[in-house]
């Protein structure tokens, strides 16, 4: 670097980089604002030549839908962590909404954005954004919200010492101390996004019909005429839009994040970025962070009123008893409140056997993802530690998962009924396993995350001490990743639920197949425009994801909350 205040090499590049990423989000912007008729004039063609263009689009939209979800994540985990009156409405709801498949909310909100913008390009582009939001934010919502609920006591009671207010607080403990299973989380949402942008730019609901220019609605035109090549092209795209990314963005903020991790001891291998390197060289952009921070330092001069500043203690007054249970109350009223009025809408067109057929079709998807779970558990648990514990590996395979879990279920369509229909095989057991091909990342991104998160001084104890073997998993690996784990196969499970919608029905050209199960119910119900049966379909398997998380998974977390804090 140059003495004095010259501008070096690193700022020369650290500008050309961001002035490269201005201009594509700039010319991306002008394609999303054109009136809604462009997309008519000027339909999606399997040209290679415009493939760069639809990349470019649907990675914007996957961002905005980051930076959604980023602000989500903040205010609504942070709220379930901090207050127990918003506990009981934010985490029922979560649940709730992270089974919600995709089409289940374009289904709704196709309309209400056209109509916000009418004639414009970008009332549907608010709807594909907000359908991949929806594909993004819950995970990253129960990871913030678990990292919350386990900060070590030693930490907390320092915090509270210095008089910490809430968001400073939030600064300088919470957010530090979430970040490394907040970003491999982010990550796998990003990916999540991949795999549900098909639905989200090529959005077919009744009678409408929106084709967004982009690697999804490709895809989508690929599949339909039986176009091997086409498939394959946006495939290479998707893995090189993937690589930039991780370059650019994913791997410095892992570099970054690496210094938040809680330990007493110095990690004698971290994670490493030539691009963070280049941005800690630069004077440039060390001096426009420092111009954008300047607010941020100066907000932990306000106290804001109505946030606690720590998870609060569980007071046993009767006043508090007295003001938890009206609050109960009042929750428990608007919930019947809205399972009647569901009720009144679907029994204009319904009857009780279609809630029966409905309720059984859920029984055989069920079946098929906690199957799906344990196995992928089995698999990728210890894998995720293996890769966890070792920085340089995860480092090469980041790029490679990231892949694997942005792989579209809808690319293996021609493979799956092409095998099912040669082999004659039975679409209810082969057509299985894609709802779970984007969905098991969750559990290796979050035990990674867990693995890469134990202490040094931790595993150095173990090392002196001798402990190896199945020791070594039930006294080190295994209490560590718990807690991450049970938040990867929570959202494994419901996003299970939701990969449903596209698994159990397959096409390829003309040929469809079927598996019995709720998420085609939902399917074929979304096609056909038929809003009681859809309403229905989201209703029952809301019902699922909410028992299986009160049964199994959440009294893990209460365990883990309890017992497997690093204190």
């Amino acid at each position: 670097m140059r003495k004095g205040g010259a501008l070096s090499w690193a700022d020369l590049i650290a500008f050309l980089l961001l002035a490269a990423a201005a201009v594509l989000v700039v010319q991306g912007a002008e394609q999303m604002g054109q009136p809604l008729a462009h997309l008519q004039s000027q339909p999606v063609v399997l040209d290679p030549a415009r493939l760069p263009e639809y990349a470019l689009l649907t990675t914007l939209r996957m961002f905005a839908a980051l930076a959604a979800s980023l602000v989500f994540t903040f205010v609504v985990a942070t709220l379930a962590a901090k207050s127990r009156k918003a506990e009981l409405v934010i985490v029922p709801a979560l649940d709730i909404l992270q089974s919600v498949p995709v089409l289940g909310f374009l289904t709704f909100t196709v309309t209400f954005f056209m109509g916000l913008f009418p004639g414009r390009e970008v009332g549907v582009e608010c709807a594909a954004i907000f359908a991949i939001f929806t594909s993004q934010a819950w995970n990253m919502s129960f990871s913030f919200y678990q990292s919350l609920r386990t900060i070590p006591a030693d930490l907390d009671e320092v915090a509270r010492q210095f008089g910490f207010s809430p968001w400073r607080r939030f600064v300088r403990l919470e957010l530090p101390f979430a970040m490394p299973g907040l970003v491999w989380n982010t990550m796998m949402s990003m990916s999540g996004g991949w795999f549900f942008v098909v639905a989200s730019e090529a959005i077919t609901v009744g009678d409408t019909t929106v084709t967004l220019p982009g690697i999804g609605s490709w895809l989508s035109i690929a599949i339909g005429n039986e176009d091997f090549k086409a498939v394959g092209l946006a495939v290479l795209a998707m893995a090189v839009v993937i690589v930039l990314y991780d370059q650019l963005v994913f791997r410095p903020i892992v570099a970054w994040a690496d210094k938040f991790r809680f330990e007493q001891t110095a990690s004698q291998a971290r994670p490493s970025s030539w691009l963070y390197d280049l941005i800690r060289r630069t004077r440039l952009l060390r001096r426009l962070f420092a111009a954008f921070a300047w607010p941020i330092r100066n907000l932990p001069a306000f106290n804001w009123p109505g946030l606690p500043a720590a998870p609060p203690i569980r007071a046993g007054g009767v006043a508090d008893r007295a003001l938890n249970l009206l609050w109960l109350a009042l929750v428990a009223f608007a919930c019947l409140w809205a399972a009647w009025v569901l009720q009144n809408f679907i029994a204009r067109s319904l009857s009780w056997s279609d809630v029966l057929t409905a309720f059984i079709l859920g029984l055989a998807t069920l079946t098929r993802v906690m199957v799906l779970i344990a196995v992928a558990s089995l698999i990728w648990v210890p894998i995720g530690v293996w890769v966890g514990l070792r920085p340089a590996w995860a480092e090469r395979l980041q790029p490679l998962a990231q892949f694997l879990a942005a792989f579209p279920a809808n690319v293996l369509f021609p493979f799956a009924v092409t095998a099912i229909v040669a082999f004659r095989l039975d679409p209810n057991i082969w057509l299985s396993p894609l709802m779970v091909l984007g969905t098991q990342w969750y559990i290796l991104f979050n035990v990674i995350a867990g693995a890469s998160a134990i202490p040094t001084d931790m595993k150095e104890a173990a090392h002196i001490f001798g402990i190896g073997g199945w020791q070594w998993w039930r006294q080190v690996a295994l209490p560590a990743i718990f807690p991450y784990y049970v938040t990867g196969a929570l959202t494994a499970t419901g996003g299970s639920w939701n990969a449903s919608i596209v698994a159990e029905v397959a096409s390829w050209g003309d040929r469809q197949l079927e598996a019995a199960g709720l998420g085609a119910f939902i399917a074929k119900a979304t096609t056909a425009g038929d809003y009681p049966r859809v309403a229905l379909g989201i209703a029952v398997m809301s019902v699922f994801v909410i028992v299986v998380n009160r049964v199994v998974w959440r009294p893990m977390y209460r365990y883990a909350e309890r017992r497997l804090r690093l204190d």
